[in-house]
């Protein structure tokens, strides 16, 4: 949890943040069709679990203004969104290609990393990290 970033709205964001509670990245762009099947449901998890687990959107391969725009369009603005223009989480993750999770837990080691298709057990694999 050792990076920071801007957010698509352009605040400053700072890992270290996360810390002490699970955390979900998704990594998505904003021009992905499989990202914005997945929307829906990681919004959810975010809203159902508010206060337990960290949600956070890492968006990469597009312009800021793109990414500002899916956010708005997908009605995700409830966890923030980092702004990863020059791909820099994304390679700190080492992910390869969007839509991709990462889920952290407490201590930020990564328990699991890969493709969830519409965000289908994303709500089951965070379960098992509260509590």
């Amino acid at each position: 949890l050792n990076f920071s970033a801007t957010t698509v709205d352009g605040k400053p964001f700072d890992a270290k943040t996360l810390a002490g509670k699970p955390a979900v990245l998704w990594f998505w762009a904003p021009w992905c069709p499989t990202c914005k099947g997945q929307a829906a449901e990681t919004a959810k998890v975010a809203a159902d679990n508010s206060g337990e687990v960290n949600v956070v959107g890492v968006a990469g391969l597009d312009k800021n203004a793109a990414m500002r725009d899916f956010v708005a369009d997908t009605g995700t603005g409830s966890f923030p969104h980092l702004s990863d223009e020059k791909g820099e989480v994304w390679k700190r993750f080492e992910v390869t290609q969007q839509s991709h999770y990462v889920i952290l837990d407490k201590t930020g080691k990564t328990v699991y990393e890969g493709v969830l298709p519409g965000g289908k057990g994303l709500a089951d694999k965070v379960s098992g990290l509260i509590g």
